[in-house]
């Protein structure tokens, strides 16, 4: 008797082990890595075999047996059964959870989500069946000669044809009906395979032959400095020699630019998954990486999941970005995910940035990763200027406006010379908050302890954390004064003081608001890029990777936004966003120019911003770094419970926070710090927050994070939601 190790399909901690199963004579004994349909107490239930054996420790007239197998293919790669236990070990995590993120959600059930199209086809034995077909049946007689020539009568041009001749066809076995899968393709309208590889510069050259067929490096280089070009060279060696590849990028808005590049130089092998897919899109392009019809995926986080043989490479673009952190369940590091599956193809790993991370700089210095530099543009131009602005100068001066006088001047230059303008704020709606002028009421919302936004379109004030809408306020609810005060400028605010300013020029507004809807990042992209003049108002999507020949200038609104926030990342993406932003601007012939608005301009991350100072910033900041102890010499733990009591959620976070203070106690050396509190957002939908959060350490690190995962485990309470994150991008 062969045993199946199965994991059953349900998300629950207690049944998160392997069901040993027996597998009926009647079926094959290879069922490494499919889906089963097994009996589970009085239910029928999917499950994942993950494993086989010839004997279990259980008694044999106990087992029970696999009821059937589900599809007729290997959905999960034995490399990815190895990638669910290490993922399982590392991050703590169910192994359902893990085996989930490498099929499609379409998968799991028992029905085909593949649409299938009817189509015609002569028949083998036609020419026989010819004789039945009367000489004046005109229309059947049209019908065979087309198949003749074309072999296939598909279905969207069955309708060109008489039914009923195809109907009588059929019956006299002339013609015989065949059903072909048809895939759903995203962003059918690319054209495909008609670029040619570039003629790299000697710097890019360097760079192609410097990345080996194995190891991590780091290509290091400044925005238009040919970055994309050198991962699509290293994509086609390693396709040439039969080998697949991954290219990550960070953000959705990143997406339709990059699949249109790489289609066109790589055609139908290039397959997309991100978020933004509908789920039959999402469902066929996973069929299409899994069958190796398509041998390059790309796309955002998940995509590192590709269901890919034989991996020639993976890339990171963007590498230093904070959406490579998967914040919700199952919860990730890309870059880990990413190494593992380097290492077991053997293969090379590629990240690339222009501000690289201060971790992944840091291990550059320590031999971790090996250093590719591209350190200037490939149109041999300057980096755009970067003028720096003092804004309360400007206040001084009598301008109260969110355009400094140098700005609104840039920007009347930039439409006379018939150019393009991206101007960037990171904060979406129309002002952060409404608060009463007279007795200080701030609207909240009801579900979380956060300000409400206003959106001067829908004239709601809008939850940014559940998406709960109330009306705007004309007067204060508590005290009824009309004298209400708005808080900071959104992007929808940039866009209305614009349109009043330039009342002819066409401006396209990119953020979370304007990019609901489906392919709503490809038009705003596409609009934005066909029309001269035209202003680009944004977020942090707009900020990194996109290419606009047409952009000379980049207005940064408020520079100081992300300065201030209490992480100790502040400084490290304020220099990112700011170098990144400002790279959008001069990338052909034109000449860029930066306007950077600020309220504090002696802050040093402005000076090594200015000058495109990364070396300079970033031994700055190691230094800081070192002194203070922060990662990456240390690690940051936050242990993260919610629920909707509030007494409840307090009680787990100091059951668990008195476990963590015996570890502390068994092991003084490891803890820099440690605390629990309630989270600085209190509630969001309805659950109350609270967490401990404590700096480890780098020495004992894996014992002491393993330690502090057992104590998590004795706080849980089904009512009760309890998550670990190493160096969260986020403690709020």
């Amino acid at each position: 008797m062969m045993i199946a190790e199965v994991i059953v399909e349900v998300a629950n901690s207690e049944v998160d082990k392997v069901f040993d199963y027996s597998i009926p004579n009647s079926m094959s004994k290879n069922l490494i890595g499919y889906r089963v349909l097994v009996p589970f107490g009085k239910r029928k239930i999917e499950g994942y075999v993950v494993g086989l054996k010839e004997t279990s420790n259980y008694d044999k007239n106990g087992i029970k047996e696999i009821i059937s197998v589900l599809g007729n293919e290997q959905v999960i790669l034995p490399e990815m059964i190895n990638l669910a236990s290490f993922m399982k070990e590392k991050y703590h995590l169910k192994m359902v959870d893990c085996l989930r993120l490498f099929i499609p959600s379409q998968m799991r059930g028992e029905k085909d989500k593949h649409i299938y199209k009817k189509e015609y086809v002569l028949s083998e034995d036609y020419l026989e069946k010819l004789k039945y077909v009367n000489k004046n049946a005109k229309k059947q007689l049209e019908i065979v000669i087309y198949l003749q020539e074309k072999a296939i009568i598909e279905s969207n041009k069955v309708k060109n044809f008489s039914a009923s001749a195809l109907k009588n066809l059929e019956k006299l076995g002339v013609i015989t009906q065949k059903l072909s899968v048809s895939l759903r393709k995203p962003m059918e309208n690319v054209l495909v395979g008609n670029s040619k590889p570039h003629v790299l510069t000697e710097i890019q050259k360097k760079a192609l032959n410097d990345v080996g067929e194995n190891g991590v490096y780091l290509l290091h280089g400044v925005t238009g400095s040919g970055k994309t070009e050198v991962y699509m060279q290293i994509i086609s060696r390693e396709i040439n020699k039969g080998k697949t590849a991954i290219m990550l990028v960070p953000e959705i808005s990143l997406t339709p630019q990059v699949l249109r590049i790489f289609k066109e130089r790589f055609g139908e092998t290039v397959a997309i998954i991100h978020s933004g897919l509908s789920l039959g899109e999402r469902y066929d392009e996973w069929f299409r990486l899994f069958n190796g019809e398509a041998k390059i995926a790309i796309g955002a986080r998940s995509a590192i999941f590709a269901p890919l043989k034989n991996l020639g490479v993976v890339i990171i673009d963007e590498e230093h970005d904070g959406s490579y952190i998967s914040e919700s369940n199952p919860r990730y590091n890309t870059f880990e995910v990413a190494k593992f599956r380097a290492n077991y193809n053997d293969c090379s790993l590629v990240l690339g940035s222009a501000t690289p991370s201060i971790e992944t700089y840091y291990k550059v210095e320590t031999g971790e990763i090996k250093l590719i530099e591209l350190p200037t543009r490939i149109n041999g131009k300057q980096l755009p200027k970067i003028e720096i602005i003092d804004m309360l100068g400007e206040i001084r001066a009598g301008n109260s406006t969110l355009f400094s006088r140098r700005l609104i001047s840039k920007l009347e230059e930039c439409f006379a010379k018939n150019k393009q303008a991206i101007l960037f704020l990171n904060r979406r709606g129309y002002t952060s908050f409404m608060m009463c002028r007279e007795c200080g009421y701030v609207a909240k919302c009801s579900d979380c302890d956060v300000s409400l936004v206003y959106h001067k379109t829908e004239n709601r004030l809008i939850c940014h954390y559940c998406g709960k809408k109330f009306k705007a306020l004309t007067k204060c609810p508590d005290c009824g004064s009309s004298h209400i005060k708005e808080g900071a400028v959104g992007t929808e605010n940039v866009v209305y003081q614009l349109e009043k300013l330039f009342p002819n020029i066409p401006i396209y507004r990119m953020d979370n608001d304007t990019t609901k809807t489906k392919n709503a990042h490809q038009k705003i992209l596409n609009a934005f890029s066909n029309s001269k003049p035209a202003v680009l108002v944004g977020t942090q999507m707009i900020a990194k990777g996109h290419d606009f020949p047409d952009v000379t200038l980049v207005g940064i609104i408020d520079a100081d936004q992300n300065l201030y926030q209490s992480h100790y990342k502040s400084p490290e993406r304020t220099f990112a966003l700011i170098t990144q932003v400002s790279g959008r601007a001069g990338r052909s012939e034109f000449e860029g120019e930066v306007v950077l608005q600020t309220y504090s301009p002696k802050k040093y991350v402005y000076n090594f911003a200015a000058n495109y100072d990364y070396k300079g910033f970033y031994k700055r900041e190691i230094n800081l770094r070192k002194a203070t102890k922060f990662p990456p010499f240390s690690t940051i733990l936050r242990v993260m419970f919610s629920g909707e009591n509030e007494e409840i959620v307090k009680q787990q976070t100091k059951v668990c926070f008195d476990e963590i203070l015996l570890i502390k106690k068994q092991n003084p050396n490891s803890f820099i710090y440690l605390d629990a509190t309630k989270s600085p957002i209190s509630r969001i939908k309805q659950k109350f927050r609270c967490q401990i959060v404590m700096r480890l350490n780098n020495e004992n690190v894996e014992n002491i994070i393993e330690l502090v995962y057992n104590a998590c485990d004795k706080a849980r309470k089904k009512s009760v939601l309890c998550f670990v994150e190493i160096n969260p991008s986020s403690i709020s």
